[in-house]
């Protein structure tokens, strides 16, 4: 069955540091997320590149020795085995692309569950 999906209004039916599942493709989650006044540490994902796409607001990500400004719009792809680490200090909506399985407590804030 093929659904439809609006990013914007998902993320906004959940709450602050709320992953919200919206399908899976090819081994990949995807998640949208709201997240506000928030620093995890730097992680790495051995087994999975990393895709981040602002739906809304900004941060920054911390890629090892450099920082990307990240805006509405924008998109970027951590490759795997790259420490990173988003510093977030006012209100941003994100969806995240992972491999199935790569998010977990430590590299999510605490705030994945499954």
């Amino acid at each position: 069955m093929i659904t439809k999906n609006n990013l914007l209004e998902t993320v906004n039916r959940g709450a602050l540091y709320e992953y919200i599942e919206i399908g899976q493709m090819n081994g990949q989650m995807l998640n949208v997320i709201q997240v506000a006044d928030r620093t995890l540490d730097f992680h790495v994902h051995e087994e999975s590149d990393e895709l981040f796409y602002v739906i809304e607001g900004s941060f920054l990500l911390e890629i090892e020795d450099e920082s990307i400004r990240m805006s509405s719009g924008d998109v970027v792809i951590v490759p795997k085995g790259i420490k990173h680490r988003p510093v977030i200090t006012t209100l941003v909506k994100i969806l995240l692309i992972d491999l199935c399985g790569a998010l977990n407590n430590e590299n999510s804030g605490g705030s994945y569950k499954k």
